[in-house]
């Protein structure tokens, strides 16, 4: 049965305290319980806190039992914010994590039960492996090629195509290479992991999937131990992760969904919004709710958010209801053409310093853009204009090396057991890693990186109940890079859309909405062009006060639709 609303409640009974703070809709999600669910949420209406307080009020009705419940999400970070919300509302003990923690678990559990041995060690990263492929056949490849590489081998296993299904398809191979040396370099990743005793994280799920398909005691083992599973951002979920699931879930069906159509961003990774479009007919008498109040954004940008908004119901019942901004009036996104990437940079960065100068903090700030190469003029104008940046998908923060010498340094003085005062303690080591009080010149750009990275440091020990000790703050560091739960920087975040999704700002910039780079070039299917207008609408509704939106050549065909469509909700 699909569900669109909640009966109202009688105005003399009162809300259950988990249900009290949200919304009809929320609320409807919430207390759906038996049977499968489906969530569709627009950006910004309160997802995470619907699906977390659907499984804390679940629990204190009896209905799931805390520790057979498996939240699945896509990102360590996702995983770590839906368990530290959980623990908030009281259910702590209930697993979080994405789906490929779930299965490696599972496989370092039974494997050695199956087998007698360890499990194999996964693959810290592909390119490493198939650059020294690369070498190995004197073939010279770029990074951007060995990127490309690794990511067709991700798509090829979570497609579920063997390799003699995938040398049948048409597919384009990376740069500089023809199909056979593409496929000489797929079988010889693979023969290099076997010989090593690796795997790689696709194989995870790979073998995850057959061992509980082959091994009836580790699929009971598994069904005793989860009974009731959520899944967040469903409409990226691939055939490789859905028969996972439907393998957890064997033939019952209390399963939750949440995503949204009009964030279907991935395809080319191997994700497949079909199994959230199709949820209603697979599954019989199931819930669909839809959230439409957005609580990110002004009423401004949600105007322009509904204005791209394209996707069909999974419901069959036509297009999805527009977005209802339960947020203030605020200024008109602005669109704006430049003769140059130069001139457009340099604009932007004015805009920024402008920002700044008003109090404007600047991780509340960022700009976006389809491609990474589009990021060297702004890395320049905001250099020039000595601000702060960071690029989202650099060096992650607990990877980089002066992080690294301060943790190592930390441990060593635990060990110690000196007594020396924590903060103290703390400091001694970031101004020995070259940290001070002043700030360095912005335009000293790696000085600067690193400065605000222990500067970082400081700041979640700044946050810490005082009087905390220094192992406690150990065991804090050692929990975050674990969970890869990364502090706010003070700077300006530079993104690709892609990039950006799951995150907001105060302030956002897109620029170089040209088109050939958004849509992109490549882009010429139908179904292609209408994937690009969702990477526009999910960069826009990013922005919550204020969005400026801007081209630098021939402007995208969807900027025309920006200016044309009519005002809605």
């Amino acid at each position: 049965m699909a569900v669109r609303w909640m009966a109202e409640m009688d105005s003399a009974e009162e809300l259950d305290p988990l249900l009290a703070k949200l919304d009809p809709e929320q609320r409807a999600a919430a207390s759906s319980l038996v049977g499968p669910t489906c969530i569709i949420a627009g950006a910004g209406t309160g997802k995470t806190r619907t699906i977390t307080h659907r499984i804390a009020y679940g629990i204190s009705k009896g209905y799931f039992s805390a520790n057979r419940v498996l939240a699945l999400t896509y990102t360590s970070k996702a995983a770590a914010e839906l368990r530290t919300r959980l623990r908030a509302l009281g259910v702590g003990e209930v697993s979080a994590k994405t789906f490929h923690s779930a299965a490696l678990a599972q496989l370092d559990y039974f494997w050695p039960q199956f087998t007698g041995v360890r499990a194999p060690q996964v693959l810290e990263g592909k390119s490493r492996l198939l650059g020294r492929l690369a070498e190995e056949r004197k073939y010279k490849v770029d990074a951007a090629t060995l990127r490309d590489l690794a990511a067709e081998i991700e798509w090829r296993k979570v497609s579920l195509l063997s390799l003699d299904e995938y040398a049948q398809l048409n597919r384009k191979p990376p740069a500089g290479l023809s199909k056979e040396k593409l496929l000489e370099f797929l079988v010889a990743y693979e023969d290099a992991k076997t010989a090593a005793n690796q795997i790689d994280w696709e194989d995870v799920l790979v073998l995850c999937l057959g061992m509980l398909r082959s091994e009836p005691r580790a699929l009971a083992h598994v069904h005793q131990q989860y009974r009731f599973f959520t899944v967040d951002e469903y409409q990226d979920i691939s055939p490789l992760q859905h028969a996972l699931l439907d393998a957890w879930l064997g033939d019952r069906s209390d399963l939750c969904v949440v995503g949204d159509p009009n964030q279907t961003i991935y395809s080319f990774t191997g994700a497949s919004s079909k199994f959230l479009q199709t949820f209603q007919s697979r599954y019989e008498n199931a819930s669909v709710i839809e959230l439409t109040r957005n609580y990110r954004s002004t009423k401004q940008i949600v105007t322009f958010a509904n204005r791209l908004r394209t996707a069909k119901s999974p419901m069959g019942e036509g297009g999805l209801s527009p977005l209802e901004s339960q947020g203030t009036t605020g200024l008109a996104p602005r669109l704006q053409s430049f003769g140059n990437a130069t001139e457009e940079a340099t604009y932007v960065a004015h805009q920024i310093k402008g920002l700044l100068a008003e109090g404007v903090k600047p991780r509340q700030i960022a700009v976006l853009y389809r491609v990474n190469g589009q990021s060297e003029s702004i890395e320049a104008a905001l250099a020039n204009a000595q601000l702060p940046y960071q690029l989202k998908g650099g060096v992650r923060f607990f990877a980089r090396p002066e992080i690294q010498l301060a943790i190592r340094a930390i441990n060593a003085e635990v060990a110690t057991q000196n007594n020396k005062p924590t903060h103290k303690a703390v400091e001694e080591i970031c101004r020995g890693l070259g940290w001070s009080l002043r700030e360095p010149d912005a335009a000293n750009a790696a000085a600067r990186e690193k400065w605000e990275s222990l500067n970082a440091l400081l700041q979640i020990l700044d946050e810490m109940p005082e009087g905390t000790s220094l192992d406690v703050f150990q065991k804090e560091l050692a929990e975050r890079a674990h969970s890869q739960h990364e502090p706010e920087s003070a700077a300006v975040t530079l993104a690709t859309i892609h990039a950006a999704k799951g995150l907001e700002w105060d302030h956002v910039f897109i620029l170089g909405v040209n088109e050939g780079y958004l849509p992109i070039s490549y882009a010429k299917a139908e179904s292609q062009i209408a994937e690009e207008n969702r990477l526009l609408y999910v960069g826009v509704t990013r922005a919550k006060k204020s969005l400026m939106i801007s081209w630098n050549g021939t402007e995208s065909r969807f900027i025309n639709l920006l200016r044309a469509a009519p005002e809605s909700k």
